[in-house]
């Protein structure tokens, strides 16, 4: 997730006032290397949506304060955005706000031969998350089992 836990706690100590100023919600906030760069992405939410404004608002009022606060020794990106329909749920927060919804995810290690599965998050207790499925079948993994749990909001 991110390359410092505590980098990314501060930033959210930062981000969470102006968000909030905002009338936006933190979803997640990331701190990673992809190929050569460093990344610094924080994806925002409100009720009805977030558009690219949202966006643009956030990234200019978190600018001047990230400066000054001088967290992140090396050079990176700043990128706001929504989490998307099809978000990850990160945090325990996240879980108790979709129990009930249906999601998708992918374990790290097969089960029974397969590891992504789709059905309707049925409850979350101390990073476990059970899923049930159409058949009424069910699955029960730790969060720590998985590669990812998303929003399934798109029917095919």
């Amino acid at each position: 997730m991110a390359k410092d836990s505590n980098t990314v706690s501060a930033v959210r100590a930062i981000a969470q006032p102006i968000a909030e100023k905002l009338g936006l919600q933190i979803w997640d906030i990331r701190f990673l290397k992809e190929g050569t760069g460093w990344f610094l992405r924080i994806f925002i939410d409100k009720d009805g949506g977030v558009g690219i404004d949202d966006c643009v608002e956030m990234s200019r009022a978190l600018n001047d304060p990230l400066d000054e606060a001088d967290l992140i020794e090396q050079a990176y990106c700043l990128e706001v955005s929504s989490p998307g329909v099809e978000r990850e749920l990160v945090r325990d927060e996240h879980f108790q706000k979709y129990i009930g919804e249906k999601v998708k995810l992918k374990t790290i290690r097969p089960v029974d031969g397969k590891r992504e599965f789709s059905g309707i998050l049925e409850s979350y207790d101390d990073g476990l998350v059970t899923v049930r499925f159409e058949d009424e079948s069910g699955l029960s993994v730790t969060k720590k089992e998985t590669s990812w749990i998303k929003l399934d909001d798109f029917d095919f």
